[in-house]
């Protein structure tokens, strides 16, 4: 790995884990951010998906200590501490599964004709109007919060909230803003809807990262490692850092102004791509 595919390296494992937790789509940067750069090669986009387990690992760091009480508590002896661990690891699998299926069915559709960085602006817009458009309707209905906590949450909740996430299948959506304001409007509050969000993508992310290096295994060699490795470590520290910050700013803080960042950003885009001042097709 010479200097330069160094930098490259470094520069997507910091755009992955600055964006994968924000509702800004980490996917989307890195298509962007690739494409700039001129890594847009088969492995490349193997790369892009594997360096999400870095961001993955930081979640797991964070939240060792719950992910430890609830592995504990599903073989517990005491009846309510065994049920209130089974309820939570059954609702994050339920979050799961639609995406989980959708993506089996249209990923090589999806990325086919969305992996582009016109497409992915044009996802980066929409999703700015629909977290305005939710951000106003919980300041105006905050009455319909209904659970504060993911404990609270009952499996048609979950189901809601998966529903909601697989829409982040289209590149430029953002899986962590499809959960996160999906649940807001499924009556969660934005500090429960964001921690299920963060646990919703521990097996989501793992999922797609395992099948993308297994379904690409030729790709790949031993000379790889320090690639990935890498990415993944740059990715795992940036995410750490960007996870504990998005905790204490959602305490008291809506998401509008990562609407008017996507919005601002979908539309410098277009119009460079489209002016044909910047080359986006890499």
């Amino acid at each position: 790995m010479d200097a330069h595919s160094a930098f490259v390296v470094v520069i997507l494992g910091l755009v992955e884990g600055i964006t994968e937790f924000l509702p800004i789509s980490s996917t989307g940067h890195l298509i962007l951010a690739a494409s700039l750069m001129g890594w847009v090669s088969d492995k490349a986009k193997v790369f892009e998906i594997a360096i999400q387990s870095g961001a993955i690992l930081a979640v797991m760091w964070h939240y060792r200590a719950r992910i430890a009480e609830v592995l504990s508590g599903m073989a517990a002896s005491e009846p309510a501490r065994r049920g209130k661990a089974w309820r939570f690891a059954v609702n994050v699998l339920i979050g799961f599964i639609p995406a989980a299926i959708l993506g089996l069915l249209f990923a090589s559709a999806i990325k086919r004709w969305l992996f582009a960085p016109v497409p992915v602006a044009m996802a980066f817009i929409v999703g700015a109007f629909v977290i305005f458009w939710a951000e106003a309707w919980q300041k105006r209905s905050a009455q319909h919060v209904r659970i504060h906590h993911v404990d609270d949450m009952r499996a048609v909740d979950a189901l809601k909230v998966g529903v909601a996430q697989a829409f982040a299948l289209i590149p430029g959506t953002s899986r962590s803003g499809a959960s996160i304001i999906g649940g807001m409007l499924f009556g969660l509050s934005r500090a429960a809807a964001t921690e299920f969000s963060f646990f919703l993508a521990i097996p989501t992310l793992l999922a797609a990262t395992v099948y993308d290096l297994y379904k690409h295994r030729d790709l790949l060699s031993l000379s790889d490692v320090p690639t990935f490795g890498l990415g993944m470590a740059v990715a795992f520290v940036s995410a750490l850092v960007v996870v504990r910050w998005l905790l204490r700013y959602v305490g008291g803080h809506s998401f509008v102004p990562f609407a008017w960042y996507r919005l601002v950003f979908g539309i410098l885009v277009l119009v460079t791509a489209w002016g044909g001042w910047v080359n986006w097709s890499g």
